[in-house]
């Protein structure tokens, strides 16, 4: 449902407390307490047979006699109670309840979720703390406080998290707009959250506490949505969790649970933390804070020693140490002691007064090459903490600079640290958290500029050959095989061009020494059999082996220790394959698993028979492109040993992230695929070549596995103009960002003000990046262009819808290039997007027309959308088409 009804829930101006009470120690009377004295300007109404007044407030019986229905109601009644409550909610017509009790079972959630589908009505719960809406003084919560209002959100999965953050947040003056217990996401669950907060004005952060996420799609779109304009922030639960034993590769073995969430964070654009105070640092930072524009950190200390151990920890978080320009070398020297550090850490030494303190950081605050600013303070017997605070507070006043603050201590500090917090600076107790925090600011930017960033093109094209890999994957199905065989996983490889070793295959050691009589050795020997996965485990493999002779022995042998170490298992023979010998190769893993929240991952990282023990891999969500590649790569250490180093060269990493974008397109295009293997994959500066590959195969269960929404490749196809001309039209990629642009270049002013109801020169990065890194799921742009790569083929026309998050109404909105106009270009792309739109249910296409935009009125009118002219708005018009 994503926002349907949201609003009733989380901008209610009437409550209703089913279950209010004035007995102490009942979620009842905490609540009905919490709700009245929270400033809530809207009606409230308590219901409990039982009594007939609540203080100087009318207690109603029961749902039926409420004079009015009710935004919201909150539950928090005994739990065989709950659902007849539900039903009884929907039938009045309330269109959304919080779920308070605690202890339903699944019979009675599936009853309350039957009872709310019959008027879409939302449920936040069960067993939650319920929600809080300060600026409102909206206080559905069983909380202990009333935190102040402000920009922070905070969600969480546990209701005893939710209140140590409000404690938290009070003495520091940190102000929240929502705060929500999502207790067991039987409905409203984070996506939906995270659609209407990333919409909300007054949110200018969102925080998470999770414990699972439920329709990874939607939470991955709604989450990739939201990052894009405000801080998205998680922890994590439940690190630890032990993946599933029954895996039949090293992908299995290696690709934890929390491994997988970490890398859905990270393709979001998220944040995440690790412990609590990690959450309330970050949240504190991006509170107040500005988002640097880069990780130079310049610090500035009256101790050189915590000026040491701040730059230990960020060098621990991947953090830079500013190089500080010659200009402010010099202007430092004219107002600090001679025995000043002369460098970064700005060491302004122990007796350093207020005014030292202000002029070094005026001066640092000023360099052009520092894009934060730490500023540290040890206690002395000379200087006073919170005169040194204020001189920091009126010397960044006004800057757009990222400063945080440290004072250290605690009874000469704390004055200093309140003075910090209301002037709006971030302060934290120690050096070290003060520069984990800025490493969070700073991977939180990182990962927002991933969502931004436009990906090269293709280092080259490759076509898919379809046919083979759909014989081999369905003959295996049919003899209900799970494991293919070596030499099948290889030519599945070889079909998306892929480098593979030409394996034979023999069923009898006679049959091996036939295959290699005619060919030059080294060879490989390995067992073949779909039920051995890890064949050196058993003896199942054999190298260097020279001639027919040596062959024939080596697969009596293995097929001898095969059937007496694995008498199960079915044994077709073995595998015979041509030793590949490169002195200055790597050994890499690529492979894929899939989880049960987000579906296909993939893994890179340091390959060969210690695979388990290198323990040096990382993790992706398909689809991938070639910028999404190297980055995974990045993350591990083997990445810099392909960098090259000493005598060895550089590894051909193009190739590598190349076969990193095949193998996601395999996944993509072939479903049936659960568990795959490249391992080796040698890589070294002349390219890459996968020596062992096992995949693991099951029917396609029908229904959308993907956590991200791939290419829609079946929307490609040729048009032509009303003269003949022929184009290609399919859907945008990233890589169209500078072709784009170059349309927008080549309009003409009119044409701008029709498209965007504004003078435009040229689209920004920022923008050109929002047009072209779509959401699929969410969102469709279809180009007209040159057959030829993305990026590097003109863009003559484009025509874009975007979806509400219900998938109830579309927003159209279509540009053709000036002298291609009225060659029926416009009218191809209308009727293109409205089967698109038919084929996803969207019930409604609008769009915004200037009234002077003839031409588009007139298409509308022949597609048979309704006008409606706007009194209030002369200029323009709304169309509208229900489908």
């Amino acid at each position: 449902m994503s926002t349907r009804n949201l609003t009733s829930l989380l901008q209610p101006k009437s409550i209703a407390l089913i279950g209010a009470s004035d007995r102490p120690g009942r979620m009842g009377e905490k609540t009905w307490r919490n709700l009245t004295a929270s400033g809530f300007a809207g009606r409230l109404y308590p219901v409990n047979p039982k009594h007939q007044r609540l203080g100087e407030a009318p207690v109603y019986p029961n749902i039926a006699a409420l004079p009015e229905i009710p935004d919201l109601a909150v539950i928090a009644t005994p739990a065989d109670t709950v659902p007849g409550i539900v039903e009884e909610l929907a039938a009045k017509g309330v269109k959304a309840a919080v779920i308070i009790t605690a202890g339903l079972d699944t019979a009675m959630k599936q009853r309350m979720l039957a009872a709310a589908r019959t008027n879409t009505m939302r449920l936040l719960g069960p067993n939650c703390l319920g929600l809080i809406i300060p600026g409102s003084g909206v206080n559905a919560a069983f909380a202990h406080l009333m935190p102040e209002a402000g920009g922070l959100a905070f969600l969480s999965q546990s209701g005893a998290i939710l209140t140590s953050v409000i404690d938290w947040a009070q003495p520091r003056g940190v102000g929240f707009s929502h705060l929500v217990s999502m207790g067991e996401l039987i409905d409203v669950d984070f996506g939906d959250m995270l659609d209407y907060l990333a919409d909300d004005p007054g949110t200018t952060a969102i925080l998470m506490y999770v414990e699972a996420v439920t329709q990874a799609r939607k939470f991955m779109s709604a989450a990739r949505r939201a990052a894009r304009v405000k801080p998205v922030i998680a922890i994590k639960a439940g690190r630890h969790t032990e993946a599933a034993k029954a895996v039949a590769s090293h992908t299995g073995a290696l690709a934890g649970a929390d491994a997988v969430y970490d890398a859905a964070f990270r393709r979001a654009g998220m944040l995440r933390v690790y412990q609590l105070d990690e959450l309330f640092a970050a949240a504190q930072t991006l509170a107040m804070s500005r988002i640097p524009a880069g990780g130079r950190l310049a610090i500035m200390t009256n101790g050189g020693g915590m000026g040491i151990l701040a730059t230990d920890t960020l060098i621990d978080v991947s953090g830079e140490l500013a190089e500080l320009a010659p200009a402010t070398l010099e202007k430092l020297n004219g107002v600090l002691p001679a025995g000043w550090s002369h460098g970064n850490p700005v060491d302004i030494i122990g007796d350093a007064p207020p005014e030292r303190f202000a002029a070094a950081a005026r001066i640092l605050r000023d360099d052009p090459n520092v894009d934060a600013l730490l500023a540290l303070n040890c206690p002395t017997a000379i200087a006073d903490p919170v005169a040194a605070a204020d001189a920091v507070v009126g010397a960044v006043e006004g800057s757009r600079l990222c400063v945080l603050t440290s004072w250290i201590g605690e009874a000469t500090a704390a004055e200093a640290r309140r003075h910090f917090s209301a002037a709006g600076i971030p302060t934290y107790e120690t050096p070290e958290a003060a520069v984990r925090a800025f490493g969070h600011v700073a991977e939180y930017r990182r990962n927002r500029e991933m969502l931004m960033e436009t990906p090269p093109s293709m280092p080259t094209s490759f076509q898919v050959e379809m046919e083979p890999v759909r014989r081999i994957i369905d003959s295996a199905l049919a003899e209900r095989r799970e494991m293919l065989t070596g030499p099948e996983a290889q030519a599945i490889l070889g079909a998306y061009h892929i480098p593979t070793t030409e394996a034979a295959r023999a069923s009898t050691p006679a049959e091996a020494r036939a295959a290699t009589a005619q060919r030059s050795g080294p060879f490989a020997v390995k067992i073949l059999s779909p039920d051995i996965t890890h064949k050196s485990d058993i003896g199942g493999v054999a190298l260097g082996l020279d001639g027919a002779d040596a062959v024939e022995r080596a697969a009596e042998a293995i097929i001898a220790r095969a059937k007496k170490l694995r008498p199960e298992a079915r044994l077709l023979g073995v595998s015979i394959e041509p030793m590949i010998r490169k002195a200055d190769s790597i050994e890499l893993i690529l492979g894929m698993i899939e989880d049960a929240q987000f579906g296909p991952v993939l893994l890179f990282g340091h390959g060969g028979v210690a695979v388990e023990r290198l323990a040096d891999s990382a993790l992706a969500l398909p689809p991938l492109n070639i910028k999404l590649a190297h980055e995974l790569m990045k993350m591990t250490r083997v990445y810099r040993l392909l960098t090259g180093y000493r005598d060895r060269p550089r590894a051909d990493i193009d190739a590598i992230a190349l076969t990193l974008v095949k193998l996601s397109q395999l996944i993509v295009d072939v479903p049936e695929i659960v568990e795959l293997d490249i391992n080796p994959l040698l890589a070294d500066q002349h390219g890459v070549i996968a020596l062992d590959a096992r995949m693991k195969v099951r029917p396609a269960k029908g229904v959308p596995r993907l956590a991200i929404r791939p290419y829609p490749r079946r929307l490609e196809g040729m048009v032509e103009d009303d003269s003949g001309r022929a184009f290609m039209i399919r859907p945008i990629l990233p890589e169209d960002e500078p072709e784009v642009q170059a349309l927008i270049g080549r309009l003409s002013p009119r044409a701008i003000r029709l498209r965007f109801f504004a003078p435009l020169k040229a689209l920004s990065h920022r923008d050109a990046a929002r047009l072209t890194q779509i959401d699929y799921d969410r969102e469709m742009a279809l180009v007209l262009t040159e057959p030829g790569p993305a990026g590097k083929s003109p863009i003559y026309a484009a025509v874009r819808l975007i979806s509400d998050p219900n998938n109830e109404r579309g927003e159209y909105a279509v540009v053709v290039q000036d002298d291609l106009t009225g060659k029926g270009l416009g009218m191809l792309l209308m009727q293109r997007i409205i089967e698109y739109a038919k084929s996803r249910g969207l019930g409604e296409i609008m769009g915004h027309v200037l009234s002077e935009n003839t031409t588009m009125l007139k298409l509308c009118e022949e597609l048979g959308f309704r006008i409606e002219r706007n009194l209030d708005d002369t200029s323009g018009v709304l169309v509208r088409l229900k489908l």
